[in-house]
Parts: C-alpha cells; structure tokens; sequence
C-alpha cells in the first residue's frame, strides 16, 4: 500500500506539478480544491486512480481541514500550498495577511487535532518571507536559510506587495510558532522560492494571463518592438525544481526543521528578452531588443542569496534560465497555434 499524501490548494500552479511528481514516485494523493468543477478538471488531466479530491471552500475558516483528516486517515504526510499569490487585491489584510496566516494555522491544527499518524509538514513559504525589500537591491547584503524578511503587520497593510511578502513572513512565522508552542508529533519543514517560472503543468492551464510569477515571462513575451522594457529584476527557480524540493523535504531527515531557500540566479527583463530572442523565430523582429548582454550590470547590483545549505540537502542540479523560459514560452506559442 502506497504511502499517501495530502496537498491543500491543489490546482495552484506549483501543486498541480508537486502531485504529478508525487505519482509518479508512486504516492497516492489527496488533494484539496474549492470546488466540485476544479477538482473533476484536476482529476482529469492527472488521468491516475491514485489522486482524490477533498472539497475545501475557504482555508480560513476555522477548522476548515478538519473534515479532511477525520475522513482519511491514511494520509501521513502534508504539503500546505494553499495561499493566496496575487498582487490584484483590494485590502490586503483582508484578501492576503488574514487568509494565508489562517490557513496555515487551520492546517496544521487540524493535523495535531485529528491526524496523529502524520509524521511529516511541509509549508509553501517564499523567498518573501527571506528578503527585506529594502535591501534587496544593495550588493552588500546577503540572504540565507536563516534571514527573516522585517516587514510589520501594520507596514504590510499598506499595498498589496507588502501585503502578499507581508502574508508569507506572518503564515511561515505562524507555523514556526505552532512547533515550538504545542510540540506537535510531526516534523515541520518550508519551501521558500523565489519568482517560480517554468510551463504550466497541463497545457489547459495556459490561460490569456498566467499565474503571477510565470506571467512575468509571458509578459515580456508579449512586449512589441517599441515597447519600453519593464525594470523587473529578481531571482527566480524552476516550478519542477520547487515540486521536486517539496518531495525531498519530507523524504530526507536532513530536511527535516529546515528551510529550503530556492534561487537559481538573479534575472531581469534584459535577461528574458535576451533569451526569447535567441530562442524564438516567431518572435525576433516582435519583440524589443534593448541593450543585449548588460542584464549582469544590474543583477550584480543585488542582494546576494547564499542557499548552500538548502542546495547540500536536495543535492540536484537547479534547472537553468534558459531552458525555464523557453519551456514556458514555447508551451505558450504551442498552444496558441503560434509554433
């Protein structure tokens, strides 16, 4: 019998690769979605008896999971995924800080109320919950495992991207404080990735707009010739890689009360561009060219993220750039009837 898995929020962009990846490894998967439709459309395109859906309508109403454990006790292992990612808001207390940090703590009381047989968590965080945005851009600092984003709860009220880094350092900082408060039987550990690129899992997830990390390449695919290029500027990883970081987080004891801080290298919309106009016929002469080659002259000028000890644990290679944005894009073209 199979060891099984439960995945809240899975038709987000990062779990619908986590649980194709859990499958394939042979796991059985229980997945949470917020409705009857999304959850059909999910079993769908994974096409494996061995992925069920829970409905969970709203992560932060109290006890929101509950019913999932009680109902399956087969599930020893958790991924909380489940969180609001969207800049689009319009109270960012309300529509970010409140749900995420809720979920989070719904999740994992649930799992110490109703499910004694979990031995291992695993939370979504971000690198949001890492960086102080103010340093971000100053050469002289640098992130690892072990850095907190300095954000408050009052300063993360006042736009929607303190309030989205805001919602990852409150729910991340929620779930630390459960470990070390109640004790609980199971092991926690986070996931905290930069900007996520790569395809989307399913090519029915292509949409006109893609979730927002991805969107960030699509959108500079989508630049014309005259257009000005957006000073986008970040770090990023591969969405398989996060998948992939996920698995080995419950897998590997040594990943066991860790972070896991995923950042490949430093990218800005040079950089992208650069890349799409190597790699894309269909798109040279479309897009802008800007200054080729001169993206270092602004990543250098970056925050440094030094993630040794979370590239020791997983011990595979991060996918690069490239390869990440030319998947993403050539999905994209393919499925448009553009390539």
């Amino acid at each position: 019998m199979s060891t099984t898995v439960f995945v809240s929020g899975a038709t987000g962009f990062i779990a619908q690769h986590l649980i194709k990846q859990l499958i394939a490894k042979g796991y059985s998967v229980i997945g949470s979605v917020r409705s009857t439709e999304k959850g059909d459309a999910l079993k769908k395109n994974l096409n494996s008896d061995k992925f069920q859906y829970a409905i969970v309508r709203d992560i932060q109403v109290e006890g929101a999971f509950n019913e999932v454990f009680k109902n399956h006790p087969e599930i020893t292992i958790v991924l909380h995924t489940a969180s609001p990612f969207t800049f689009n808001v319009t109270n960012p207390e309300k529509d970010l800080l409140i749900p995420a940090v809720e979920g989070t703590k719904n999740a994992l009381n649930a799992v110490i109320e109703y499910a004694p047989q979990v031995t291992n968590v695993v939370v979504t965080s971000s690198y949001a919950a890492v960086l102080t945005i103010a340093k971000e851009r100053d050469s002289s600092v640098t992130f690892d495992e072990s850095s907190w984003n300095e954000i408050t709860w009052e300063q993360a009220k006042q736009n929607n991207l303190a309030g989205y880094v805001g919602s990852k350092t409150f729910a991340e900082k929620a779930a630390w404080e459960i470990m070390e408060t109640k004790k609980p039987h199971f092991t926690l550990s986070t996931v905290n990735p930069n900007y996520v690129f790569g395809p989307q899992a399913f090519d029915s997830e292509v949409k006109d707009t893609l979730n927002t990390s991805a969107e960030m390449i699509n959108s500079v695919a989508k630049l014309t010739a005259n257009d000005a290029i957006p000073e986008t500027t970040g770090g990023f990883i591969d969405v398989r890689d996060v998948a992939a970081a996920h698995i080995i987080a419950f897998e590997k004891k040594e990943a066991a009360s860790k972070r896991l801080l995923l950042c490949n290298k430093r990218f800005n919309s040079q950089l992208l561009l650069d890349i799409l106009n190597e790699n894309f016929s269909y798109l040279k002469g479309k897009l802008p060219v800007g200054k080729p080659g001169t993206s270092k002259e602004i990543t250098d000028k970056m925050a440094t993220v030094n993630n040794e000890a979370t590239k020791k644990i997983l011990g595979f290679e991060f996918i690069g750039l490239k390869q990440s944005v030319v998947d993403t894009v050539q999905q994209v073209l393919t499925v448009n009837g553009k390539l």
